[in-house]
C-alpha cells in the first residue's frame, strides 16, 4: 500500500492576466472571451524571477513534515509535462536536490504520461520503496514547471498554464496519511502528436476525451472496491471549468464536488493540479477522515488516468 504522508502546495505571488497572454500567443478576442466566460479562466500564477529550481524547492519548503526527516528520503522524483525545460548542461532537480540537503537520494525525472505524469510517478514511487523492503523509507515526489515559452503558455482551444508546484511526501504501508486505494491509466497512441495532431484526428480526439476518461475513472473506482457515489469529490487537472462539468453530467457526478475553486485564478499547472487542489481542499475543510476521493488528469500523447485514495 502507497500513503501520501504529506502534501504541500506553492504559489508564485504575481497574478498574470490571460489578456496579457494572449497578447504574446495570438489568441483573438473572440477567442480570449471564450476562455473567460465558457472555460472560466482569468489568470494564473507566474514566477518571473523564479528559476525552475527556485518553484521545486519552495514547493518543498512547504512540507513540515519532512522537517528533520531528510536522510529517510530514497527517491527524489520530478514529474512533468514537458521533456525539454533548461539547457545542456543544467540539471534543475540535481541543483535542488544540492539546495535541499539530499545528495543520497535517488534522483530521476518522469514525462511519459505529459500532464498525467504525476499520478503515474506516485505509483512508481510506491512500487519501489515497497520493492525496497525497508518501513522507514520515503519517496519525495515534485510537481511544477515554468511556463518559459508561448508554447508552454497555454493549450488551444482548452487552457492557459501556470507555475504552481506541488512536493507530495510518500511512504509504504496503510497506517497514517491517505491511502492510496487505485490506479488506472489508459494511453491512446492514435493522438501521440499532441499538440501537432491534424484537424482531423484533433476532431476524433475531442469526440472520445469525455469517455476514454470516465472509463478510466470508472475502472479506478471498482478496482478500489466503491462507487462513484462513494466519492467525496473529485481533485482535477485544471483544464477548464466547462470540461469537467460536462463530464460530470455524463457520469452522473455532482458538479459541485468536482474541486474546481482555482481554476479561474491558478491555471493549468501541468502536473501539479490535482496536489494543489488536495491542499486547497484539505485546507478548506472539504476533506474528513475516512472521505474516499480520486485524482485525474489527462497528458496530451494522449495518457487519461484516475487516483483513488482514502484521507
Amino acid at each position: 500500500m502507497t500513503a501520501l504522508e504529506a502534501v504541500s502546495a506553492y504559489l508564485p505571488s504575481e497574478p498574470v492576466t490571460i489578456d496579457e497572454i494572449s497578447e504574446r500567443t495570438g489568441q483573438t478576442p473572440r477567442q480570449l472571451r471564450l476562455y473567460k466566460r465558457f472555460y472560466g479562466l482569468s489568470e494564473v500564477r507566474y514566477g518571473r524571477e523564479q528559476s525552475l529550481t527556485d518553484l521545486m524547492v519552495s514547493a518543498v519548503d512547504g512540507l513540515k513534515a519532512l522537517s528533520g526527516q531528510e536522510h529517510r528520503v530514497r527517491y527524489l522524483v520530478h514529474a512533468r509535462t514537458l521533456h525539454t525545460v533548461s539547457p545542456y548542461p543544467a540539471n534543475p532537480l540535481h541543483d535542488a536536490r544540492r539546495r535541499l540537503g539530499l545528495e543520497h537520494a535517488s534522483a530521476f525525472t518522469l514525462t511519459e504520461h505529459a500532464c498525467a505524469s504525476g499520478l503515474l510517478a506516485v505509483d512508481l514511487i510506491g512500487r519501489l520503496l515497497r520493492a525496497d523492503g525497508d518501513p522507514e523509507a520515503l519517496g519525495l515526489l515534485i510537481t511544477g514547471e515554468k511556463a518559459f515559452t508561448p508554447l508552454a503558455q497555454y493549450i488551444p482551444d482548452t487552457t492557459y498554464m501556470g507555475e504552481g508546484a506541488a512536493a507530495v511526501l510518500l511512504r509504504s504501508g496503510d497506517t497514517g496519511g491517505d491511502t492510496l486505494r487505485s490506479y488506472a491509466s489508459l494511453t491512446r497512441g492514435e493522438f501521440a502528436a499532441g499538440l501537432w495532431m491534424d484537424p482531423e484526428v484533433s476532431s476524433r480526439f475531442q469526440e472520445v476525451y469525455e469517455k476514454t476518461l470516465t472509463d478510466v475513472i470508472t475502472q479506478a473506482l471498482e478496482e478500489a472496491g466503491i462507487g462513484l457515489e462513494d466519492l467525496r469529490l473529485i481533485l482535477p487537472h485544471n483544464v477548464n471549468r466547462h470540461s469537467w462539468r460536462r463530464l460530470c453530467k455524463r457520469m452522473g457526478y455532482p458538479a459541485d464536488q468536482a474541486f474546481l475553486d482555482n481554476v479561474s485564478w491558478v491555471g493549468h499547472c501541468f502536473c501539479a493540479d490535482s496536489f494543489i487542489n488536495y491542499r486547497s481542499a484539505v485546507d478548506h475543510g472539504s476533506l474528513r477522515s475516512g472521505d474516499y476521493y480520486l485524482m485525474a488528469a489527462v497528458g496530451l500523447g494522449a495518457t487519461f488516468s484516475a487516483m483513488v485514495f482514502q484521507h
